[in-house]
């Protein structure tokens, strides 16, 4: 950070993230100059991603080479009406997720493309699935292989499936 003095707090949504290039945009509401949002900020606040469009409070500096993040104070998902709906989870009300318990595990594989993957919950060797549409509702956009979560799990209609998925550290704190 260049100075204290430069410092603002900045409200705005995702405009895009690529964990693999590991870093992204936020617009600001109100309009201005797009903030950078670098991985390691993102990994400081306890994520690995973050979804587009999502509402996101951060400390901004301005730099020579622009307008960055330097600590992300919270991030909202997007409102759920602007995502796609998923059939397992038509009848699911926030209620019913509420009411199944965070469950610690560990992300076997997630693959962007595909759309999907599997996690096994600790102590166990159950495969249960992982859509991309229940991360983007949770605010994540990506998961790696061995990656730590905390997910509630109901029964779809195929076996066993993630309705929520939280960073470690989200979990552990609620």
């Amino acid at each position: 950070m260049e100075s204290e003095d430069t410092a603002i707090t900045v409200v705005g949504k995702v405009k895009w993230f690529d964990p693999g290039k590991g870093f992204g945009f936020v617009l600001r509401d109100g309009g201005g100059d797009d903030v950078l949002l670098h991985a390691n900020v993102l990994r400081n606040f306890g994520q690995g991603s973050v979804v587009e469009g999502a509402a996101i409070e951060m400390i901004v500096v301005t730099t020579p080479r622009g307008c960055q993040a330097d600590r992300i104070l919270s991030i909202t998902p997007p409102d759920h009406a602007s995502l796609v709906p998923l059939a397992d989870m038509e009848a699911v009300t926030a209620e019913d997720i509420a009411r199944c318990p965070l469950e610690p595990a560990r992300i076997k594989w997630f693959d962007k493309a595909k759309g999907f993957g599997f996690a096994n919950v600790f102590g166990s060797d159950d495969d249960i699935f992982v859509h991309v549409e229940v991360l983007r509702r949770s605010g994540l956009s990506d998961l790696a292989t061995g990656e730590a979560i905390a997910m509630r799990v109901m029964p779809g209609k195929r076996g066993r499936m993630a309705i929520e998925v939280l960073t470690w550290d989200a979990g552990l704190k609620l």
